[in-house]
């Protein structure tokens, strides 16, 4: 089984490395900053590393880049903050409105260079109007908890923010701006991505209300009001002040998956980038395919590996005071459903893991299970489905000595899962 392990934890590493921004944005860039004033604005969970990456081509530039608590790096010139992810704090609110200042500060002959990663939409929070940080956030965790996706908590945020849904690239107008994308999104969609700071919003008030209304989460009358009044309503395509904008995708979550792929010393089937769904009936899914393939009734074949990626929710019961249990992880989540599908079938092994090195509310990337977690979870006191109850798939793999923890990667290309079937 150590060599098993090994061996998914290199294909992860390399699925992580494929997506650095030390790799793929110094391509990406002009050899030469552009003539006039330039500002570098990055967000994300990769902002420091991406502005770092930036000042390797083009020297000391001005700029800010926002990022997650422990995710910064060294740069030269840039300003690098950190701030609260997921749930947004004070440090990102005032970040984010200087953030909107350097973009206002700008002309017709300068260029607004934006980088943006996962985890943005957290980060650079400006609320509209008299919506409050409080209230925010309050609605980001019941959001987090309800189950909703990404793209949908996404069309949320982009109604209730002064930044996001092109807000951005309006208040740099009438200067060029420049983006460019590491993708954390199913479907690599530029508005979702960070919830789209620099591109038109397709979606509606009516969208963020009907997703409100779909997971029956309240709302305070201070965005009841927003997200009914038009005037709140965001850029849209023909928005004028967008004109200048161009946007880049520089790594996805297909790139990362391709490059684990090509890594592989085993027949490697990728299973699709954009996965979503409840995680632990996602991972009870897979391990159902898992077994399908060890005994011959399946078209892959063993030995083989299946990858896949995508983002996964969880969705956490409330307690009787209000509050919820656990602490998601949707990775181990997703190993803990697998693990009941394949338990006592030798020889299946599998990693899940986010490439930020974060699943769910811990710092640890995600975990290992095999064909033996059951049994062995059983041995240690902490049964699989006590766990489960509970929502605590980082408490359960710590107690079997199989979580990975990688720390902070400096990049975001979602979820990482493979699954490993001997012959």
């Amino acid at each position: 089984m150590t060599d098993t392990k090994a061996l998914l934890r290199s294909m992860f590493e390399t699925a992580i490395n494929a997506a650095r921004p030390g790799i793929v944005l110094p391509p990406a860039l002009p050899p030469r900053p552009p003539t006039g004033r330039v500002v570098v604005i990055a967000v994300g969970k990769a902002a420091a590393a991406m502005a770092a990456a930036v000042e390797m081509v083009w020297g000391p530039c001005e700029g800010l880049a926002l990022t997650r608590y422990g995710h910064g790096v060294p740069t030269q010139s840039i300003e690098v903050v950190e701030a609260a992810h997921p749930v947004p704090d004070k440090a990102g609110q005032d970040a984010a409105r200087r953030i909107l200042a350097l973009a206002e500060s700008l002309g017709a002959g300068d260029t607004l260079l934006f980088l943006i990663s996962g985890g943005a939409s957290a980060l650079l929070s400006a609320p509209l109007s008299t919506i409050t940080l409080d209230e925010k956030a309050a609605l980001t965790h019941a959001l987090l908890a309800s189950g909703a996706t990404i793209t949908e908590m996404n069309s949320v945020r982009r109604h209730l923010s002064s930044v996001k849904g092109g807000r951005l690239a309006a208040a740099g107008h009438p200067a060029r701006c420049l983006s460019f994308a590491i993708s954390d999104v199913p479907g690599d969609r530029p508005e979702v991505i960070g919830s789209g700071p620099s591109v038109p919003d397709p979606t509606t008030q009516a969208d963020a209300r009907a997703v409100l209304a779909k997971y029956d989460i309240p709302a305070p009358p201070s965005i009841t009001s927003v997200l009914a009044d038009p005037f709140f309503e965001t850029p849209k395509h023909d928005d004028p002040r967008l004109a200048r904008g161009q946007f880049k995708l520089i790594a996805t979550p297909q790139m990362m998956l391709a490059a684990a792929q090509a890594a592989a010393p085993l027949p490697c089937h990728l299973l699709g980038d954009a996965i979503e769904g409840e995680a632990r009936e996602v991972g009870r899914a897979f391990g159902g395919l898992a077994r399908a393939v060890k005994e011959g009734k399946s078209a892959f074949m063993a030995p083989c590996i299946l990858l896949s990626g995508g983002e996964t929710t969880v969705t956490l019961p409330p307690k009787a005071d209000g509050k919820t249990v656990g602490r998601g992880g949707r990775n181990v989540e997703f190993l803990m459903g697998l693990a009941g599908e394949i338990a006592g079938v030798e020889g299946i092994f599998a990693l899940a893991g986010d490439t930020d090195g974060i699943d769910g509310a811990a710092d640890v990337a995600g975990a290992y299970a095999d064909w033996t977690t059951l049994e062995r979870a059983r041995t240690t006191g902490y049964p699989l489905g006590a766990a489960m109850a509970a929502y605590d798939g980082h408490g359960l793999f710590e107690r079997l000595d199989d979580r990975i923890v990688t720390g902070p990667t400096h990049t975001n290309v979602n979820d990482f899962r493979a699954i490993l079937i001997q012959s």
